[in-house]
């Protein structure tokens, strides 16, 4: 497999090692990117383009559909990259379709996270592959999480086969107030991101509060030094946006400036809000900017006091994107309880187990598994298929993509994940990854496991022989 890939890339084909849609992946040199529009378009539009997909049924399966249903010995049948139908045994499946038997075996949307940094800081984590923080200014709204991410890193191609992910939202560092702009990909080999861009998917805007700024700049002696004076940078620079998106609105466009043009996106709601933010107090303090300048906040990212406030964020409509139980590293971690998300669901909010690591992103399933059974412990009545959408819908709903994927309905795009037991054990694993109907991984065919050409060749990674 590793000669072939390595003849794949040498002729420009697909990273997929060995998979027969090999070369699926086009150019990105196809078209000269646009402009980027006032409102926040793309400069570097997504060329992504599905693998070549089959007729497939999957029969005799326990489905979780992603939005809290469950259905006992059920078919799924996709076609032309979509889910054509989901049901019990009485499903029709044509003819021509190759049908899997999920007998003992359970189904899930594909995992997504909503907050990753792969490929801006990918394996081996180096310093010359650190590309997630510009750590130059505590306002950096002018850049893009994009054009940092290295398609090779090999931590794509473990979290599809070790974690069943086939969309993430790859994030900015949280050393600023204003990050810049994340980015949402599909999981699949490709060499360059522009070609793993999930289509119509929106940018994010990475906020951060709390601990990570103050310190930074703090140290340089400049604002942010107090938590004070972040709430003090942040409000002005919303108002400095404010006066450059009235000015772009008037006959006299002003000149051109990539940090306030992303914000002008942001106050017009085309750009989404992901703020890095622990204590229940600064959240507080942050819907009340929110409000202040007309924008939403989308999601808290960690939010490990979320429990505090969990009617308020419920009201609000905003996500708590959680760990399951990583507490106490530092001291806004340190009201970090394992039934944060237990206790989200019970008061009606938004729930989303998140990774923000290399290893833990391989393992979502089972951080939701282990936020279920700290609720369960502590009498809150969650079902199986509850916990399932924390790492489905729900984050696709924080990333505006959920009309699309995220849960198994017809006509959404077949990103889905059979798993060889019930993917909330701890013994289950993926046994095949379907992204837009194609297969991409398959745990009993080695020429179906996708390898970054940064690996090949590496003990214990591909296949050497």
């Amino acid at each position: 497999m590793k000669i072939r890939a390595l003849l794949a890339l040498a002729a420009g084909g697909s990273l997929l090692a060995g998979c027969t849609a090999s070369g699926a992946e086009p150019s990105s040199a196809s078209a000269a990117p646009p402009p980027s529009s006032a409102r926040g378009g793309p400069a570097f539009p997504s060329t992504y383009r599905a693998y070549p997909s089959a007729p497939t049924a999957i029969t005799g399966v326990t489905i979780f559909d992603g939005e809290g249903g469950k259905i006992d010995n059920g078919t799924l049948f996709m076609v032309d990259g979509k889910i054509s139908s989901v049901g019990g045994p009485e499903t029709a499946i044509p003819g021509d379709a190759t049908v899997v038997d999920g007998s003992g075996k359970y189904v899930t949307p594909g995992i997504i996270d909503v907050h990753s940094h792969l490929g801006d800081y990918p394996t081996p984590s180096v310093d010359a592959h650190s590309d997630g923080n510009e750590a130059t200014s505590p306002v950096t709204p002018e850049v893009w999480a994009e054009h940092s991410v290295w398609p090779q890193d090999p931590g794509f191609s473990r979290a599809m086969a070790n974690g069943g992910i086939t969309a993430l939202q790859i994030l900015p560092g949280s050393a600023n107030l204003f990050g810049g702009r994340s980015v949402v990909l599909k999981n699949v080999p490709a060499r360059t991101v522009q070609a793993m861009k999930f289509p119509g998917a929106p940018y994010g805007m990475k906020m951060a509060c709390g601990e990570n700024p103050k310190r930074v700049y703090g140290s340089r002696n400049r604002a942010p030094s107090t938590r004070m004076g972040s709430l003090a940078v942040e409000r002005q620079t919303w108002i400095d946006a404010q006066e450059y998106r009235s000015k772009r609105n008037d006959a006299k466009p002003p000149k051109r400036d990539l940090g306030k043009e992303t914000l002008a996106a942001v106050l017009d709601g085309d750009i989404l809000v992901h703020n890095h933010c622990y204590r229940a107090d600064e959240m507080a303090q942050i819907i009340d900017m929110s409000k202040e300048f007309g924008y939403k906040v989308t999601a808290f990212h960690h939010a490990v006091e979320s429990y505090k406030i969990a009617d308020i964020l419920a009201k609000e409509g905003i996500c708590s994107a959680v760990w399951a139980d990583w507490w106490g590293f530092k001291m806004e971690a340190y009201d970090a309880i394992p039934e944060n998300a237990a206790l989200l669901q019970k008061a009606g909010a938004c729930v989303i187990v998140h990774s923000d690591d290399e290893n833990q992103i391989q393992r979502l399933n089972q951080e939701a598994a282990k936020a279920l059974a700290d609720g369960r412990a502590m009498g809150i009545d969650i079902s199986d298929a509850q916990a399932i959408q924390w790492i489905t819908y729900n984050p696709a709903k924080a990333m505006g993509i959920e009309q699309m994927t995220g849960s198994l309905k017809p006509g959404k795009m077949a990103d889905l994940v059979l798993w060889n037991g019930n993917p909330l054990s701890v013994y289950s694993r993926p046994d095949k990854v379907w992204i837009d109907g194609a297969l991409m991984f398959d745990s009993a065919d080695a020429q179906r496991r996708p390898v970054s050409d940064f690996e090949l060749g590496q003990p214990g990674e591909g296949d050497v022989k």
